[in-house]
Protein backbone atom coordinates (compact mmCIF):
# COMPACT_ATOMS: atom_id res chain seq x y z
CA UNK A 1 0.00 0.00 0.00
CA UNK A 2 2.50 2.24 0.67
CA UNK A 3 4.13 2.04 -2.93
CA UNK A 4 0.90 3.28 -4.30
CA UNK A 5 1.34 6.21 -1.68
CA UNK A 6 4.73 6.74 -2.96
CA UNK A 7 3.67 6.84 -6.48
CA UNK A 8 1.14 9.24 -6.08
CA UNK A 9 3.42 11.29 -4.55
CA UNK A 10 5.56 11.49 -6.98
CA UNK A 11 3.30 11.94 -9.97
CA UNK A 12 1.99 14.55 -8.07
CA UNK A 13 5.05 16.71 -7.93
CA UNK A 14 6.25 15.56 -11.25
CA UNK A 15 2.50 17.26 -12.58
CA UNK A 16 2.97 20.12 -10.18
CA UNK A 17 6.26 21.01 -11.77
CA UNK A 18 5.27 20.87 -15.09
CA UNK A 19 2.10 22.56 -14.35
CA UNK A 20 3.20 25.69 -12.45
CA UNK A 21 5.44 27.42 -15.01
CA UNK A 22 2.85 27.10 -17.85
CA UNK A 23 0.33 28.37 -15.39
CA UNK A 24 2.48 31.36 -14.11
CA UNK A 25 4.09 32.04 -17.37
CA UNK A 26 1.72 33.70 -19.79
CA UNK A 27 3.74 36.03 -22.16
CA UNK A 28 7.48 34.63 -24.09
CA UNK A 29 10.03 34.82 -22.29
CA UNK A 30 12.02 38.31 -23.91
CA UNK A 31 14.53 38.09 -21.22
CA UNK A 32 18.07 36.95 -23.07
CA UNK A 33 19.63 35.79 -19.56
CA UNK A 34 16.55 33.54 -18.82
CA UNK A 35 17.00 32.71 -22.39
CA UNK A 36 20.20 31.56 -22.44
CA UNK A 37 20.18 29.48 -19.14
CA UNK A 38 16.84 27.71 -20.41
CA UNK A 39 18.86 26.70 -23.42
CA UNK A 40 21.49 24.74 -21.30
CA UNK A 41 19.72 23.43 -18.66
CA UNK A 42 18.83 20.28 -20.93
CA UNK A 43 22.27 19.84 -21.48
CA UNK A 44 23.45 20.54 -17.84
CA UNK A 45 20.71 17.93 -16.27
CA UNK A 46 21.53 15.04 -18.85
CA UNK A 47 25.38 15.56 -18.01
CA UNK A 48 24.49 15.01 -14.11
CA UNK A 49 22.79 11.90 -14.69
CA UNK A 50 24.89 10.44 -16.96
CA UNK A 51 28.43 11.39 -16.12
CA UNK A 52 28.14 9.39 -12.58
CA UNK A 53 26.42 6.91 -14.29
CA UNK A 54 29.64 5.86 -16.26
CA UNK A 55 31.85 5.38 -13.67
CA UNK A 56 29.33 2.97 -11.75
CA UNK A 57 28.82 1.27 -15.02
CA UNK A 58 31.97 -1.07 -15.40
CA UNK A 59 34.24 -3.39 -12.61
CA UNK A 60 36.74 -0.61 -12.12
CA UNK A 61 37.21 3.03 -12.07
CA UNK A 62 40.32 2.53 -14.20
CA UNK A 63 38.69 1.18 -17.43
CA UNK A 64 35.91 3.45 -16.91
CA UNK A 65 38.28 6.33 -16.92
CA UNK A 66 39.47 4.82 -20.06
CA UNK A 67 36.23 4.45 -21.78
CA UNK A 68 35.48 7.97 -20.88
CA UNK A 69 38.33 9.76 -21.90
CA UNK A 70 38.31 8.18 -25.24
CA UNK A 71 34.67 9.27 -25.60
CA UNK A 72 35.76 12.82 -24.68
CA UNK A 73 38.70 12.21 -27.61
CA UNK A 74 36.13 11.17 -30.03
CA UNK A 75 33.66 13.70 -29.49
CA UNK A 76 36.45 16.25 -29.59
CA UNK A 77 36.96 14.98 -33.07
CA UNK A 78 33.58 15.59 -34.02
CA UNK A 79 32.55 11.73 -34.74
CA UNK A 80 29.24 10.78 -34.61
CA UNK A 81 27.26 9.42 -31.33
CA UNK A 82 27.45 6.17 -32.28
CA UNK A 83 31.07 6.12 -33.19
CA UNK A 84 31.72 7.79 -29.70
CA UNK A 85 29.89 4.85 -27.96
CA UNK A 86 31.50 2.15 -29.51
CA UNK A 87 34.85 3.55 -29.42
CA UNK A 88 34.44 3.93 -25.58
CA UNK A 89 32.58 0.74 -25.33
CA UNK A 90 35.18 -1.59 -26.57
CA UNK A 91 38.22 0.42 -25.05
CA UNK A 92 36.30 -0.65 -22.06
CA UNK A 93 36.15 -3.89 -23.24
CA UNK A 94 39.88 -4.28 -24.33
CA UNK A 95 40.65 -2.57 -20.79
CA UNK A 96 38.56 -5.04 -18.42
CA UNK A 97 39.81 -8.24 -20.63
CA UNK A 98 43.72 -7.05 -20.26
CA UNK A 99 43.09 -6.36 -16.43
CA UNK A 100 41.04 -9.68 -15.89
CA UNK A 101 43.79 -11.27 -17.38
CA UNK A 102 47.24 -9.61 -15.44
Amino acid sequence: MSTFIYIACMAGVTYLVRMVPLVLVNKPIKNKYILSFLYYVPYTVLSVMKVPAVFYATDSYISAIIGFAVAVVAALFKRSLVQVAVLSCVMVFVTELIMNNI
